[in-house]
């Protein structure tokens, strides 16, 4: 009986976003097994397009079409790519954020490299299922991880429960590592051991490069090479695509990454671990926009593997879940925290004074014997300038962009459009004088150097970038995130512009600048004074007495009264007027049970559209995405008739919907 396959095309289409039944040529029949990818023609493009067989079934069992069905064009490999579990949490995860499938295996699956997939056909021998061994775990590994796991006395059992669990990292370097890392990467490392040490494979989500190399470098001192697997972009294309080969063959390993990771084809998960969860680098920016942490936990519900979220800090996404009871809470049998210090100007000293005379004296002391950390807001020399009269922002005359200076003396330059400005007037007072309302890492360096004579200064920043720094004297002047390691940590912290960075109007600035902070004041060595300047208040007492789990849980009380996320999810909808309108007429009639006050908006946007909110339970997640889903997919078949009416401007949608935005802005 011939065969029908249903097909995934490769499209970012709306309206594609579904499996298409395509008859099976006998002569393809040998090589069209569920996942090979495969060239299948569209009657609506005129064109053969790419795409993947999911599944295939007899011709009797499909569904019946006035049309005879269309058949497969080719085979473009006879390696299954894409497997029965990943197109499960694709298509999961993509309704759950009202996206495509394709959009999110488009991120994890890599461009074929016809080199690499001969080599490993080779090495696969005639085998349909080869059934590589599990890589070998020394006894003196699982020792040295047993003793690391002994810290969390519960965490052992739960993660031979398959639980999903919420870890405090300790906060300090490791004690015993060649290379200057965090203690956090050895209990993340230890983890992966643990489980592969039971045959089975574990996936190690991280924010980015500088993480995803400590991780790396305690797994390699620990597992064979051969267990250990780097996913990222910074590989060459053969690299990456051998590297997704090799979790096809169903061997365990430990499968190193960023956000994309979350996906990785690996059988038999045993724990997904997900590193500082509240980094804005774990966010996916391209369509449909899932957040790691959703992705993970949509992958626990569908596998069953253990699930840890670890951490200096706690996001409220995450203590939302804990409060729940979704997620357990593994405490350590000791609490360890730095010791910070709520460093304010004394009586008689400048209220202006940015380094206060404690955490300038700390610095000082701390000089003595080894290296000091100095984290800062902004990078450049002076990133703000203002008028010298009036104190307004200094903005560009050609694009309103904001001015900063690169160096002492220099003409001002925009921020936007680049241009170097070299006459300035106030558009208030007139005034032709600016000012600088700021430090940024270059300019503190300077003055901190004039301060310090004979002392090295180090500069840390996305234009000059340190990974670690040696354990001689040393000033590190680093903006947030870009702090290097110190071999043996920092003798001393001093934490500066904490109340610039509280300034910015961002839901969730309380939790991201205690994130900076506790991060940075994690690279101090057990003991080494920790100075958070000018800052009080909550975010500055959690940090002071860390306890960042407690904040999480008052920032949830705080956002219930007001339904904020992560209390309550949200969409965000944008486009024309009508398409938006539209939407939300349809929305509110497919889920009745939402609330009257759920939409706020729609509010005109700068480029003529509008935009609106929609905060609904979740509960709800299902018929709201479904809901949303579906006026894409009509709003883009609507653009496609009037462009078959003649209408060749009409857009192919002008409707974008977003759930769970990590920032909300109107």
């Amino acid at each position: 009986m011939p065969l029908v396959g249903r097909v995934l095309i490769d499209s970012p289409l709306p309206q594609l976003d579904r499996l298409f039944d395509y008859a099976i040529p006998a002569a393809l029949e040998a090589d069209a097994v569920p996942g090979v990818r495969v060239k299948v023609p569209l009657r609506t493009a005129g064109r053969v397009v790419e795409g993947y067989l999911v599944e295939t079934v007899d011709a009797a069992d499909a569904a019946r079409t006035t049309k005879p069905l269309s058949e497969i064009d080719a085979i473009v490999s006879p390696v299954a790519v894409l497997s029965p579990a990943l197109y499960a949490l694709a298509r999961r995860a993509a309704d759950r954020a009202a996206g495509s499938a394709s959009d999110i295996l488009r991120l994890v699956i890599p461009k074929r490299m016809v080199r690499a997939e001969k080599a490993w056909l080779a090495a696969r021998g005639d085998e349909e299922e080869p059934g590589a061994p599990p890589p070998a775990v020394e006894a003196a590994a699982t020792a040295w991880a047993d003793g690391i796991l002994a810290v969390y006395p519960e965490l052992s059992a739960a993660l031979e429960a398959r639980a999903r669990i919420a870890i405090d990292a300790p906060p300090r370097p490791a004690s015993a590592a060649d290379f200057p890392v965090g203690a956090w990467s050895e209990l993340v490392a230890a983890i992966a051991v643990h489980t592969l040490a039971r045959a089975q494979s574990t996936l190690i989500v991280v924010p980015d490069q500088r993480d995803e190399d400590q991780v790396l470098t305690v797994l390699a001192a620990h597992l064979p090479a051969d267990a250990i697997i780097r996913d990222d972009a910074r590989r060459s294309g053969p690299e990456r695509y051998s590297a997704y080969l090799r979790l096809l063959d169903g061997a365990p390993a430990v499968v190193v990454g960023n956000r994309s990771t979350v996906y990785a084809p690996a059988r038999d998960v045993g724990a997904v671990i997900v590193w500082d969860d509240g980094d804005p680098l774990l966010a996916e920016p391209l369509s449909p926009g899932v957040h790691a942490r959703d992705a993970a936990l949509v992958r626990q519900e569908l596998e069953e593997s253990a699930l840890v979220f670890a951490g200096h800090t706690r996001t409220t996404d995450v203590e939302r879940l804990v409060q729940l009871g979704w997620v357990r809470d593994v405490p350590a049998r000791r609490r360890e925290s730095p010791s910070v210090v709520l460093s304010a100007t004394r009586e008689g000293e400048s209220r202006g004074q940015r380094v206060p005379s404690a955490a300038f004296a700390a610095a000082r002391a701390a000089l003595e014997s080894g290296p000091v950390l100095v984290q800062v807001a902004r990078p450049g020399y002076a990133p703000v300038l203002v008028c010298a009269q009036c104190r307004t922002p200094a903005r560009c005359p050609h694009c309103t962009g904001p001015l900063r200076a690169r160096r002492p003396g220099a003409a001002p330059e925009c921020t936007w459009c680049g241009r170097s400005i070299s006459s300035w007037t106030c558009a208030h007072c007139q005034s032709t004088t600016l000012r600088m309302a700021s430090s940024g890492s270059e300019r503190t360096a300077d003055e901190l150097g004039r301060a310090f004579p004979n002392t090295r200064v180090i500069l840390a920043d996305g234009d000059h970038p340190v990974v670690s720094v040696d354990a001689r004297p040393a000033l590190v002047v680093a903006t947030r995130g870009a702090e290097p390691h110190a071999d043996g940590g920092y003798h001393a912290v001093i934490l500066l512009d904490g109340d610039r960075m509280l300034l910015a109007e961002q839901l969730r600035i309380g939790e991201s600048a205690l994130r900076w902070w506790s991060n940075a004041a994690a690279l101090a060595r057990p003991g080494a004074p920790v100075h958070l300047v000018g800052v009080t208040g909550p975010v500055a007492r959690a940090l002071a007495t860390w306890t960042q789990p407690a904040y999480a849980r008052a920032e949830l009380a705080d956002r219930a009264p007001l339904h904020m996320p992560p209390t309550v999810r949200v969409a965000v909808i944008e486009g024309a007027t009508t398409a938006v309108q539209t939407a939300l007429e349809a929305l509110r009639v497919a889920v009745p049970a939402m609330d009257a006050a759920a939409v706020l908006g729609p509010v005109p946007r700068e480029d003529g559209g509008v935009r609106a909110l929609v905060r609904f339970d979740y509960a709800l997640g299902r018929p709201v995405a479904e809901s949303l889903r579906a006026a894409v997919v009509a709003d883009a078949l609507n653009g496609r008739r009037a462009r078959a009416r003649g209408d060749r401007a009409a857009p192919r949608t002008t409707l974008r919907v977003r759930l769970d935005v990590p920032e909300l802005d109107l």
